[in-house]
């Protein structure tokens, strides 16, 4: 995949964290891209709208995508992320069999966005460490594009 279109891919995903936000969730938003390139699936946030806790992002993609495209042929799939998966999600993208992850704001980042609040947990884990103990690859590239990844953010967590 060529920088633009990685960029490209990113920037959709980012979109997508804004559209969460706009529709009454969390700021975060995830792309499937298959292996030709194209964006094939998107997901937003729906914890608050679902009342559920696991409704992130990247778990709602991987539930898309365990439906609807067979397992073996998910590890030439990337993931697509707004920001670094959480360990939950990373635990999802793993089990599904998901090849490449690539995220834009790193959980460092979201944390320096929302503080210590613990209304606010966020887990300074980086998704990395999840993947390294998995007995099959994941390529993880990020941060990418973090300053523009952090824009659904502001003003949303302590307002």
């Amino acid at each position: 995949m060529t920088t633009a279109a990685l960029d490209d891919h990113v920037r959709r995903a980012i979109q997508v964290s804004a559209d969460a936000r706009a529709n009454g969730n969390h700021p975060f938003g995830a792309v499937l891209v298959a292996p030709d390139g194209e964006i094939v699936l998107e997901a937003e946030n729906t914890v608050v709208t679902e009342e559920d806790v696991t409704g992130h992002a990247e778990t709602n993609l991987v539930r898309k995508a365990s439906r609807t495209i067979p397992y073996a042929d998910l590890s030439g799939y990337t993931l697509v992320t707004s920001c670094e998966p959480c360990a939950m999600c990373a635990g999802a993208i793993y089990w599904a069999g998901i090849g490449t992850v690539v995220y834009a704001l790193s959980g460092r980042g979201l944390l320096a966005i929302t503080g210590d609040d613990p209304w606010t947990p966020t887990l300074d884990h980086p998704c990395r460490l999840d993947f390294a103990d998995g007995n099959r690859p994941v390529t993880v590239l990020g941060p990418v594009l973090e300053d523009e990844a952090a824009v659904p953010h502001r003003g949303f967590w302590h307002d």
